[in-house]
């Protein structure tokens, strides 16, 4: 068994709560949700983000608009919808309790018999 699938699954499996948790305060651009991930040192690529974004918003957790730029052509600014406000309250509970819980069981000493 490779450890480096071990640990892109690790990472695919929180990234839709990290991408909600980006946007949870300010709509952004795929470039700074990009450089928000990768200053996390969640190795994230572009073709990987794009249908993972497009997944959530056809779920309906995110919403997007289009906004000129000053440097370049017009740029998708990604949002929470109010759902996905809620759907990422859920994810945030979610988390808490398996931090907790893994930390538990990783922290225990070896029971001896």
């Amino acid at each position: 068994m490779k450890i480096e699938n071990t640990k892109a699954q690790m990472r695919k499996g929180v990234l839709e709560f990290c991408i909600l948790s980006v946007l949870k305060d300010n709509a952004a651009y795929v470039a700074e949700i990009l450089g928000t991930l990768k200053d996390a040192k969640l190795l994230v690529v572009e073709g990987t983000i794009y249908p993972l974004l497009t997944r959530l918003k056809n779920a309906g957790l995110l919403s997007y608009k289009w906004e000129e730029s000053t440097s370049g052509p017009p740029r998708k600014y990604y949002e929470l919808t109010e759902t996905g406000k809620l759907f990422l309250k859920e994810l945030d509970s979610t988390w808490n309790e398996l931090q907790n819980a893994v930390n538990i069981v990783t922290s225990q000493k070896t029971k001896t018999k």
